[in-house]
């Protein structure tokens, strides 16, 4: 409920504060008065874009504070997810800066202004006879029966799965899409893994063939190099192996004089264990060492081999290919297992589907046995206002689709003339008939949910004499479970009215300024009054302002 609204530096306005009340509060003036400046501040702190324009002194800052009491809204888990505090008595404010720049505030905590246009959906519906057209939108006709048919809950289950089906719908057309291009490029793939499978490699494989080859490429070096070694090891006269065993017996012998002498003695006798070993190894390399020509030819068609497969692959090294292989090996698997994954994804699919289906069947069925009582009090309603002939076709088509709410097609036909047939609403009804179409709507969900601070900003343009009396009655009844304004030019709307406000222009230092007062109940009987007969006021106006503030 809005429970006040502060405005400084607006438009005509230079500072004004207004309390609001629970129950119908009225807002009269003459027109051009300034009443949709106030709508206007309205919106603003509720998340228009605004400019300079709005500012009425562009050296100072333009302020709008809005106070609203959330204790019926259900709003704390839409704070928790903007990441608000969240408080009962919540105060929004949107400043202007003579720079242009604009800023809003929930708490005394920044907000975007998305986040102001998501609550303002939930806080204050301002219904204007432009909104009239909303009767021919589908989302909005939906809103109103389903909240005759008690359906948010199920609709909130239903967008859930609706929201998993299309996720897995979107993953299954991924799936099929990469299937169908791997598909393309299978063949190609496949000969090219079982290329690389065919060919076996190992990390280190190159490098150990590139060794061998170099080793057989210069045999006879080696041949040649390992026989002078033996005989500078072995030779009898001048060998290294020869000389060690000398110099350990030479040491021995003085050995057991000193340690010192004892130490080398080990160490020669150390290196000459080392000679022999190494001794050893030299005679069985030289014996090892012969030329193959059919092994030295293998490994030149391995080494071609893997050099062929690494130009065309792009890679540098073994470790690259078996990368590239492992690649091939996805793709090939990935097309020879694509049916299998996608056949599953498509159970899933299925499986979302039948409990979508159960959900939006439960939907459709409480729209349907809705829809009768929601023609029936739609067509007394408009009886009392005047249009006795009004009659409404609620048609519902279950279909093959999912919808964003359910598997139905909905249809809201109208009828004004006795006999006539049904048609579009936006294209049978007048203006005036849409009004009163649209406050009977309102009123029908006033009673089945929890609407917000609804503002009715002059719907009764083009209404008069009893109608006008059905019009404030219905007003009346909505206000016992909202809060209700009305901006109107009407006096039988203006008396029924529990508070009554008017906006009205006056010169302040040479300067046009708007402002509001909330009148008196002497204040009303002469607003009232003049609103009858005019300014020049006569003594049956003031009688009949009376009259109607006593019926009141």
């Amino acid at each position: 409920m809005l429970t006040q609204l502060s405005i400084n530096n607006y438009a005509l306005i230079n500072q004004l504060s207004i309390d609001f009340s629970s129950g119908l509060s009225i807002i009269t003036g003459e027109t051009g008065a300034g009443k949709s400046i106030l709508l206007g501040a309205l919106g603003l702190v509720l998340g228009n874009r605004a400019d300079l324009s709005s500012l009425k002194d562009t050296s100072r800052k333009c302020i709008v504070e809005a106070k609203v009491s959330l204790a019926n809204y259900n709003l704390k888990d839409f704070f928790d997810k903007v990441d608000l505090d969240y408080e009962a008595e919540t105060i929004i404010r949107r400043e202007i800066l003579p720079s242009g720049k604009s800023r809003a505030f929930v708490n005394d905590t920044p907000v975007t202004l998305s986040v102001l246009n998501q609550l303002r959906t939930q806080l204050v519906d301002v219904h204007s006879q432009h909104q009239t057209m909303q009767l021919s939108d589908n989302s909005f006709q939906f809103s109103v029966i389903d909240s005759l048919a008690k359906n948010q809950e199920r609709i909130a289950s239903y967008q859930r799965g609706f929201q998993q089906l299309n996720h897995h719908k979107k993953q299954l057309q991924k799936l099929e899409a990469i299937q169908k291009e791997a598909n393309q490029q299978y063949d190609y793939n496949l000969h090219l893994f079982n290329e690389l499978e065919e060919a076996k490699l190992k990390v280190d494989e190159q490098e150990v063939l590139e060794e061998k080859l170099d080793k057989l490429n210069n045999i006879e070096d080696i041949k040649l190099n390992l026989s002078e070694a033996l005989e500078l090891s072995v030779n009898e006269e001048i060998g290294i192996q020869n000389l060690l065993n000398t110099l350990e017996n030479r040491l021995e012998k003085i050995a057991p004089f000193s340690t010192e002498y004892e130490e080398l003695f080990k160490r020669v006798t150390s290196i000459k264990i080392e000679m022999d070993d190494i001794v050893s190894e030299l005679e069985d390399a030289n014996e090892n060492v012969e030329f193959n020509p059919n092994e030295a030819e293998e490994i030149n068609d391995r080494l071609q081999l893997i050099y062929n497969l690494q130009k065309k692959h792009y890679a540098d090294t073994n470790q690259q290919l078996l990368v590239v292989f492992e690649d091939l090996s996805e793709k090939v698997s990935q097309v020879e297992n694509a049916e299998e994954t996608i056949n599953s994804k498509k159970k899933e699919i299925d499986g979302v589907a039948v409990k979508l289906d159960k959900v939006a069947a439960l939907i459709s069925k409480n729209r349907t046995s809705s829809a009768p009582k929601l023609t029936k009090e739609l067509q007394l309603l408009l009886t009392e206002l005047g249009m006795e002939n009004a009659r409404f076709s609620i048609k519902i088509k279950q279909t093959a689709n999912y919808f964003y709410n359910g598997k139905d097609e909905l249809e809201f036909l109208f009828s004004a003339n006795k006999g006539g047939s049904f048609g579009e609403l936006k294209k049978v009804a007048s203006g005036g008939e849409l009004s009163r179409i649209m406050l009977s709507v309102k009123k029908v969900l006033s009673e089945n949910t929890q609407l917000p601070t609804i503002i009715f900003d002059e719907i009764d343009t083009g209404v008069s004499g009893e109608v006008s009396n059905k019009i404030a009655a219905i007003m009346q009844q909505m206000s016992k479970n909202m809060q209700v304004i009305s901006i109107t030019h009407l006096p039988q709307i203006a008396s029924k009215g529990e508070n009554h406000y008017k906006v009205f222009k006056k010169e302040i230092s040479g300067i046009t300024t708007t402002s509001l007062k909330h009148l008196t109940m002497e204040e009303r009987i002469v607003e009232i009054a003049e609103m009858l007969s005019g300014k020049d006021i006569s003594d049956s106006a003031l009688t009949h302002a009376k009259e109607l503030l006593s019926s009141f």
